[in-house]
């Protein structure tokens, strides 16, 4: 979802928090000879659009420690980087990563359009980043994500559409920090809560759930636009929309005390219990009951939906059925059945737990294990080149032939 960054201090203590969503790549630029290929011809390809939660945002890290940052480094500093020659990212910030769950391979080629902090429409944040939405723009060279498909779609064979939006439009990264902040800044026998905090309230009223239902379908019209445009008819592709997973448990679920500083400064989860138990049983049904509304508002048979919202449940940040690698007695991501034992939600980062190499924006989202849980739910969901919807869920331990988490789309 949408990037933030602040810092805040009170009574010596810095919050800094950042969520984020972005393009990793099975190929960037078209190859060689591309123009063989197009609507209906030449090599199947999937594509993903849309924020953090489908672009790989934190997908470097496999699991969770707050020893060396090394024992869960998966994939190292070039994570990231989606340009030609791997050298950088193409849009800064954008955090595409090379474990996003596009890449479903067995010979289908894939791209990552995907932008860490995308909304429905493009826009540049208060950093100067710029953020291209589910649109057409195109300015000096930036590109809306709708062109940007447009583009390649006209001369790639591209079967199958992902699309993650609608979070950033809800203001979620704003929402998470003003309830870590609501955690660390109040005390236990006077808890301030923010699923009461009139800024979080605001986002969820039914006037403003009913607009994003209409920008959410504005972006999946835009999709489907820009398929016609390049000459697809409903029957050459389909798009699947992705809602948004659980990414910490009820309060019944924490394996730490909400008392004390526990939870933030060790397990990276600053949540009131009444906000954690908010957060599943509210604010996620609101948010993706409007994508799922979206959707259907769409009317139309190429449009399917991948329900993910408890993809992870078992495996979540600070949930008292995995642990830290330390509290589980591992030494590196690596060691047999660390997958069974470890999150797959990446810790929310503040001065306790943040230092180099990670990065802000990566907090709460889906790590290394849950990029490659999704991923094994995106091939299912391809289902061979006749694309399908279901609901995406954990059905086994270990890892697959494709060295993935074992789910089920069903």
């Amino acid at each position: 979802m949408r990037r933030f960054r602040s810092a805040l201090v009170v009574s010596g203590v810095v919050l800094a928090t950042a969520l984020g969503g972005g393009l990793a790549v099975g190929e960037v630029a078209p190859p060689a000879g591309a123009a063989t290929s197009g609507p209906g011809v030449g090599t199947p390809y999937v594509a993903s659009l849309g924020d953090s939660y489908i672009s790989g945002e934190a997908g470097r890290w496999a699991g969770n420690t707050n020893q060396s940052s090394t024992e869960i480094d998966a994939l190292g500093p070039t994570a990231y980087y989606d340009n030609a020659t791997d050298t950088a990212e193409l849009i800064p910030g954008c955090h595409r990563s090379k474990s996003a769950e596009i890449h479903i391979g067995g010979g289908v080629g894939s791209v990552n359009f995907a932008c860490s902090g995308a909304k429905t429409s493009t826009f540049t944040d208060s950093n100067g980043d710029f953020k291209p939405g589910i649109d057409f723009y195109n300015s000096g060279g930036d590109q809306g994500q709708a062109l940007m498909l447009r583009d390649f779609a006209a001369t790639h064979n591209v079967r199958m559409v992902m699309l993650s939006i609608g979070g950033n439009n809800f203001n979620f990264a704003g929402i998470v920090q003003t309830c870590v902040e609501d955690w660390l800044f109040s005390p236990s026998w006077w808890p301030d809560y923010c699923s009461t905090d009139a800024s979080v309230t605001a986002n969820f009223t039914a006037s403003n759930i009913a607009s994003q239902v209409g920008a959410i379908k504005g972006a999946i019209d835009n999709i489907r636009t820009a398929m016609t445009d390049d000459g697809y008819t409903p029957s050459m592709y389909t798009v699947v929309v992705q809602d948004y997973p659980s990414p910490i448990p009820d309060a019944s679920g924490f394996r730490y005390s909400q008392d004390g500083y526990t939870r933030q400064a060790v397990g990276g989860c600053g949540f009131w219990n009444t906000d954690a138990n908010w957060a599943n049983n509210t604010a996620l049904p609101d948010i993706n009951g409007a994508v799922k509304s979206a959707a259907a508002a769409v009317g139309a048979t190429d449009v399917k939906i991948m329900d993910i919202s408890s993809a992870f449940n078992g495996h979540r940040l600070c949930e008292n059925t995995v642990g830290l690698l330390e509290e589980e007695g591992l030494t590196s991501w690596t060691n047999p059945g660390a997958v069974n034992k470890t999150e797959w939600i990446n810790q929310i980062r503040t001065l306790t737990t943040l230092f180099g190499p990670y990065q802000l924006q990566e907090s709460l989202h889906p790590d290394y294990w849950g990029q490659l849980a999704l991923r094994d739910c995106a091939r299912q969901a391809y289902d061979g080149g006749a694309p399908r919807g279901g609901t995406c869920t954990i059905s086994g331990t270990g890892l697959d032939a494709q060295g993935e988490p074992v789910m089920t789309l069903h």
